[in-house]
């Protein structure tokens, strides 16, 4: 068999595997190394299992990972999503929907600590999904807040997707993550947009929130003013080159850590948790991207991505290219989370990207935005399900249907920063390194 064939049925292989629920690390391993394997020899095949994992694994850049999702396990564990959210809704006021309102604010602030979209979803919607019932709000829009408000963890910077991106394609973390940084206010002020004009033009989707006093908006800021230093910190270090991006990661997981204790909101149980979540995100993380590692050998051992590129090249217009790109990685995110649909089709379409001038920072974001939208389009958005988990008598079509006028403000976001590059590459043209 040739070459491409080879390729072509060792990525139908995958699928069939992924599509069968194995995850989607195995899925990717056993597909590069019988690949390669069959391309090359067995022995070549099995000897990417200790290389490629041992590299992988010992990669200094690699440590990025671990410490931002240490900090996010411990701020979950030490309930700084719910102080977030007190601000917020001081913030939101007498908006209408300004509980959903506050939701997706809060979310975005607990996605700069978390960077985790179905965390972010569930430590802030079971606090405030029961909240949004006993005031009233719509069932669809108060599930639909919650669960489009988490994926804002997937552009806010620090985000598990754009470290993994970064160490795919060799690109710089730091970058990423300041590049992240304007779109992700950008599309948290547009759902904000969007709730309120919702609202408004249908009174009865949520009632207006109550007066507040000074007092009370002091109060919720006295709340997270630790958590905005530390992420004015964070970023303005990687921004001024003060750090490395597993450095900024370090001083968020130390200083979170040491704001829960000083608030003696973390317990001793609450660590121990959090030690054995981040551990276990962390190693899955990890052994996802060794996998995609052999799983792009194979790929460029077989010439796919040269033959992609080769093909999309005949439409001209690069243009033409790049909507094709997020056609499919749009279809891509109905059947796949943010992290699959990075590490699938990067290896594929990436050298495309490249051979058609498109800026590798910028296109991380909007892959990024990308991604975001499939965690809540259907048959298999990963944040409607974490949602609907959240309440026993809450059905799936509820949620489902809260969502679709986001992803209509989805799509229309991934239009603006496609029109205007330079949202996602103005701050990161300040950086040098």
């Amino acid at each position: 068999m040739s070459l491409p064939v080879v390729g072509a049925i060792g990525i139908a292989v995958m699928v069939i595997l992924f599509l069968l629920r194995m995850p989607i690390s195995f899925s990717m391993l056993i597909s590069g190394v019988v690949g390669v394997s069959l391309l090359v020899n067995p022995v070549a095949g099995l000897g990417l299992l200790g290389l490629d994992f041992f590299t992988q694994a010992s990669m200094y850049t690699i440590t990025v990972i671990p410490m931002f999702v240490l900090a996010g396990s411990i701020a979950f564990e030490a309930g700084i999503g719910n102080r977030i959210l007190n601000f917020a809704y001081t913030i939101a006021g007498r908006l209408p929907g300004s509980l959903c309102i506050a939701t997706i604010v809060a979310c975005a602030g607990f996605g700069a600590i978390c960077g985790s979209s179905a965390a972010t979803a569930a430590a802030l919607g079971r606090v405030v999904l029961p909240v949004m019932r006993k005031f009233k709000y719509n069932d669809s829009l108060s599930a639909g807040s919650i669960a489009v408000g988490g994926t804002l963890a997937v552009m806010i910077p620090p985000s598990t997707v754009f470290m993994v991106y970064g160490i795919l394609t060799e690109q710089s973390i730091g970058k990423l993550f300041i590049a992240g940084l304007l779109p992700g206010l950008l599309l948290t002020v547009m759902y904000g947009i969007n709730i309120l004009v919702r609202c408004k033009l249908n009174k009865s989707l949520a009632p207006l929130g109550p007066s507040l006093t000074i007092k009370e908006k002091v109060q919720g800021f006295t709340g997270v003013v630790e958590v905005l230093i530390l992420f004015i910190l964070v970023i303005g270090g990687l921004f001024l080159g003060w750090f490395s991006p597993t450095q900024a990661g370090a001083v968020l997981a130390m200083g979170v850590l040491v704001v829960s204790l000083a608030r003696r909101s973390l317990t001793g149980q609450g660590f121990v948790a959090a030690l054995k979540d981040s551990t276990r995100i962390s190693g899955m993380i990890i052994f996802i991207m060794a996998a995609a590692l052999i799983f792009s050998r194979f790929v460029n051992q077989a010439r796919i991505p040269f033959i992609v590129s080769d093909f999309l090249s005949i439409f001209g217009n690069r243009w033409v290219v790049y909507v094709i790109i997020m056609i499919v990685y749009a279809i891509g995110g109905c059947f796949m989370d943010g992290m699959a649909l990075v590490t699938i089709f990067l290896p594929i379409m990436y050298p495309t990207v490249l051979a058609q001038g498109f800026d590798p920072i910028w296109f991380g974001v909007v892959l990024c935005a990308n991604g975001e939208m499939g965690m809540v389009t259907p048959p298999f958005g990963m944040n409607v399900f974490v949602t609907k988990g959240l309440v026993k008598d809450l059905a799936l079509e509820t949620v489902f249907k809260g969502v679709i006028p986001f992803v209509i403000t989805d799509l229309l976001f991934i239009i603006i920063i496609s029109a205007f590059p330079q949202i996602a590459l103005f701050l990161p043209s300040f950086i040098t390194y």
